[in-house]
């Protein structure tokens, strides 16, 4: 937690204070706790101060006084990430945490071009309601949509549930607006669909975690506003009869299919435990269930009947076990409110180590079968469970310990590692990632120098010293130490 003193000299807060105001910088314990330590409560160190700006300018001059000064700086957004990011490292020494909250406004909505451009530090569903009200759609949809901002997702080239039909964050961004470390602002902001002129270097910024600058800005995709849904709670036999669905499904409905979610039956018990005011949306117990979508720009009132036809002919040759289709809007809510809270019913039930994993999708059955038995054999205490973003093959792989267990071993620390390792070398050998959307930060630096290839690190330490040569930009968040040596036999990549 934050120190009781500041470390930083009187004359440095001044100075911070002379571009931001006094209220723009917090220095106390009892300000700083909000701010060192994430919201899962896994990460957290101490920090000097939280600089709170308003406006790219400010940025920019809080940035110089800090590569002036040498002092580390931590980009900060909606602080929802999931590796601790955005959160001093424990031995984190003299630094700063520059939070982008108070840059919250929206700068401009071109409807005919179907873009915003914001603020960094606007939150999600500000945006979201934002192309809502204007008759257009933003798609990014998370879990912490109502408190992450958007320039936290798009450092961390966030997921979430629309990937199958829009992309990541990434592949929502026309344009971004960056400030370098020293200072420097780069003004990529144009709304451009083409733009073929050199290096595209706002995909440098994205999923970069703030180790290369600090995006303040941003120019977004908008879509034409979804007008028709249909939404299914659908019982399977197996993980497979799931991704067999999925092919089906993406060939009877193409683009209209926008969600594919997947919740296996251990998960499902766990929010009806913990979760006041959930209900099992079907009678019979499955292996596993199906979140579907499909939505529409055009009223044809006939989504409905075409996934409830689809499903009918899938329960007639085994494929599907039960099935459900939402009678109204809040019926279908019911159903995401699910989805939504298997968050909160993990971290009721014990100490739940999450691994955020992807593989193709046609191995994702293999690869759950695989780690299940794995983890069941070296760690019998763990209760598995799975939900999946099926559609893009992005497996949150939970070992899930009982608290009592956790908190009598002797080196929690090391006992997570094993099981992280075993389910992190599962995902390899079925073509994976150890990472699929929570990114790096200060938990997977090992594992990014352990399953990427020498070639690979060597680059992004070459790109991290050009950006950032003093090594102040969030330092020892997502890479670490030294480069590797190039005379290193580079590894085959993954």
């Amino acid at each position: 937690m934050a120190g009781d003193k500041t470390r930083l000299s009187g004359s440095a807060l001044s100075r911070l204070q002379e571009v931001v105001g006094r209220d723009g910088v917090l220095s106390n314990t009892a300000e700083l706790d909000a701010y060192v330590i994430d919201w899962r409560r896994n990460f957290s160190g101490p920090t000097d101060a939280v600089i709170l700006p308003r406006s790219t300018e400010q940025v920019a001059q809080i940035m110089r006084l800090c590569t002036d000064m040498n002092l580390p700086m931590i980009p900060q957004g909606g602080n929802t990430g999931q590796s601790g990011a955005c959160v001093p490292l424990k031995d984190q020494g003299c630094n700063v945490i520059i939070n982008m909250s108070k840059m919250n406004r929206i700068r401009a909505v071109d409807c005919a071009n179907q873009s915003v451009t914001v603020d960094a530090g606007v939150v999600l569903q500000a945006i979201q309601e934002c192309a809502k009200s204007n008759g257009l759609f933003f798609p990014l949809s998370l879990g912490a949509e109502g408190t992450c901002q958007i320039g936290g997702n798009l450092a961390t080239n966030a997921g979430g549930t629309a990937v199958l039909r829009y992309g990541n964050a990434r592949d929502m961004v026309l344009g971004l607006e960056v400030v370098l470390p020293n200072g420097d602002v780069w003004d990529g902001l144009r709304a451009l669909r083409k733009d073929n002129t050199g290096y595209d270097l706002k995909a440098l910024f994205m999923g970069s975690e703030g180790t290369l600058g600090i995006i303040t800005g941003a120019s977004l995709k908008l879509f034409a506003q979804p007008v028709e849904k249909a939404v299914a709670w659908v019982a399977m036999p197996s993980l497979q009869h799931a991704t067999d669905l999925l092919a089906r499904f993406r060939v009877e409905f193409e683009s209209r299919l926008s969600a594919f979610e997947y919740v296996s039956r251990e998960q499902l018990d766990l929010v009806l435990r913990y979760v006041p005011g959930q209900s099992d949306p079907l009678p019979d117990k499955s292996a596993g269930y199906l979140l579907v979508e499909l939505s529409d720009t055009i009223t044809t009132g006939t989504l409905d009947a075409l996934l409830q036809q689809s499903l009918v002919k899938a329960m007639e040759v085994g494929q599907v076990n039960n099935a459900l289709v939402a009678a109204s809007h809040a019926h279908a809510l019911s159903f995401w409110k699910i989805r939504h809270s298997v968050s909160q019913a993990n971290r009721s039930h014990g100490v739940s180590l999450n691994h955020d994993v992807a593989v193709p999708t046609s191995l994702v059955p293999a690869f759950v079968k695989s780690a299940t038995s794995k983890i069941n054999k070296a760690f019998p205490e763990a209760h598995v469970v799975t939900v999946a973003h099926l559609g893009d093959g992005n497996v949150h792989f939970l070992a899930i310990f009982p608290q009592a267990f956790w908190d009598a071993l002797h080196d929690s620390k090391a006992y997570a590692k094993q099981v992280r390792q075993l389910v992190y070398d599962t995902s390899m050998e079925f073509q994976g990632t150890f990472s699929a959307e929570h990114g790096i930060g200060q938990s997977l630096t090992t594992e990014l120098v352990r399953y990427k290839s020498s070639i690979e690190v060597g680059l992004m330490h070459q790109l991290k010293k050009a950006f950032d040569p003093l090594g102040i930009m969030n330092p020892n968040k997502v890479l670490t130490g030294n480069p590797p040596s190039s005379h290193a036999k580079g590894k085959a990549s993954n």
